[in-house]
């Protein structure tokens, strides 16, 4: 009895170290791309919505972060706030027409597509 509990202990430390062989992440080298895509990333601490793509996109492009994004965030950020708002407000009202008939799987699907488009 105790050479199997000597055997399932050595068996399980054994198990125990190999997981965490495997599991313990290798330092990886990142490419270019994503070296960037992470700066810029760090670099966008704090914007949200359109001023964070716009932001982002400038910061890919390599192009002057500060002065893109300040200039492209006000102009983009009141046409794409109120699509978005008129989209939330369109998905809310389906969203409770859809539960007030109690529609389900395929029928909710068929009827909130025709309903987001307005149909």
């Amino acid at each position: 009895m105790t050479m199997r509990l000597s055997l399932f202990a050595a068996s399980a430390v054994l198990a125990l170290a190999t997981v965490t062989a495997y599991a313990a992440p290798a330092t990886k080298t990142l490419t270019p791309q994503q070296q960037r895509m992470a700066d810029c990333s760090h670099q966008s601490k704090g914007k949200k919505g359109a001023e964070h793509k716009a932001f982002m996109s400038a910061c890919l492009k390599g192009k002057s972060t500060a002065s893109t994004s300040a200039a492209a965030a006000p102009a983009a950020k009141p046409a794409a706030s109120s699509a978005k708002m008129a989209q939330r407000e369109k998905m809310k009202t389906c969203n409770a027409e859809a539960k007030t008939k109690a529609l389900k799987g395929a029928d909710r699907k068929t009827f909130m597509s025709s309903c987001l488009k307005g149909h």
